[in-house]
């Protein structure tokens, strides 16, 4: 069964802004702290290059984009051991805050409703000063 389609279309930029009205969405301090007292599970969806380039947040889990919806969906047999049920807070981090806001909405379909994504994406968790490690590390 396909989404009815919008009977007038969209630009991204409208689309962004209505994904984004379904949900709060976190700058990098609340991320970072929400992810060290073990309240959210930080989700690195940017593809390979990109950290390689500027390095990993350390304890994110890495999962490629194109992967996410099968590893996080709980009810799901590709799930990963992390994706225990659809109450799981979930932060999603791509390189400036675009794709994740779309990947947050698509985990919400699946009955994620905790999912959501970082403002500014790993651009603003770097320039926030917290912490990153060199990829391959």
């Amino acid at each position: 069964m396909s989404p009815t389609p919008s009977p007038h279309p969209v630009g991204i930029d409208e689309l962004l802004e209505r994904v984004r009205a379904g949900y709060r969405r976190v700058e990098a301090r609340e991320a970072y702290e929400t992810a060290r007292a073990g309240e959210a599970l930080l989700v690195d969806i940017r593809y390979a290059a990109l950290r390689e380039r500027d390095g990993l947040i350390p304890g994110a889990l890495v999962i490629e984009r194109n992967e996410l919806e099968w590893r996080l969906d709980p009810r799901g047999s590709h799930r990963l051991p992390e994706a225990t049920d659809h109450d799981l807070r979930i932060v999603l981090v791509c390189n400036e805050g675009y794709a994740s806001s779309l990947a947050a909405a698509s985990l919400h379909q699946l009955g994620l409703h905790r999912a959501t994504d970082l403002v500014g994406g790993f651009q603003s968790w770097r320039a926030a000063g917290l912490p990153v490690a060199p990829a391959g590390a």
